[in-house]
């Protein structure tokens, strides 16, 4: 098949699994979602990466997303000593960095849906260990997001040595996501479930 061809379908097949993962998501109850990012807060909570980790950035839930819910996790790192820093996105030029936050509930929606740090905030030169969000992931690590982006560009002004942990719920997990150019393959996915080492390519 042409590159081309094959490219574009590749991006077509992954709006298509996008449309339907957010309606599955959606679909869970919210006492659910709860349990369910509570089991993965446990298990972060457990990796030698995090536990070791003193820079980490973490994500605030989109409100109404149901997305993996880690705001009882930013406490007990701090309780260790680490500093966290949370994703903020530059109003002109779209481009993300993550900031550090003394209090993340002081953080302010912007307009994307979930709470960002202040412009003043620190931005963090470098990080331990990212978590990151996805609709869906494959035992490859890679991910479905929202489709803007924004990890995937970011990402590799991090990584390596920071080390990429993507969260989903178990249900998230899937047998292969269309792999497209400039895709960011994660190193451990995290469910309320099981912990993998993604595989490699």
């Amino acid at each position: 098949m042409d590159p081309d061809a094959e490219a574009a379908l590749r991006y077509r097949a992954k709006a298509e699994l996008r449309k339907r993962a957010r309606a599955l998501r959606s679909s869970i109850p919210p006492d659910a979602i709860l349990e369910r990012s509570r089991r993965i807060q446990r298990a972060l909570a457990e990796l030698p990466a995090l536990a070791a980790a003193r820079r980490v950035a973490l994500f605030y839930p989109i409100e109404g997303r149901n997305e993996v819910d880690l705001r009882e996790l930013d406490p007990l790192l701090r309780a260790r000593g680490a500093r966290v820093a949370y994703p903020s996105i530059d109003p002109e030029s779209r481009a993300m960095t993550f900031r550090f936050v003394e209090d993340p509930e002081a953080m302010e929606e912007r307009g994307l849906g979930f709470r960002e740090p202040g412009s003043t905030d620190e931005e963090a030169a470098a990080l331990d260990v990212i978590v990151v969000p996805a609709l869906q992931i494959d035992a490859r690590g890679h991910r479905i997001g929202y489709g803007a982006g924004y990890y995937d560009s970011t990402l590799p002004r991090f990584c390596p040595p920071a080390h990429a942990v993507g969260v989903v719920f178990d249900f998230q997990l899937v047998a292969e996501v269309p792999a497209t150019p400039g895709d960011v393959p994660l190193g451990t996915i995290v469910t309320d479930a099981r912990v993998l080492a993604a595989e490699p390519a």
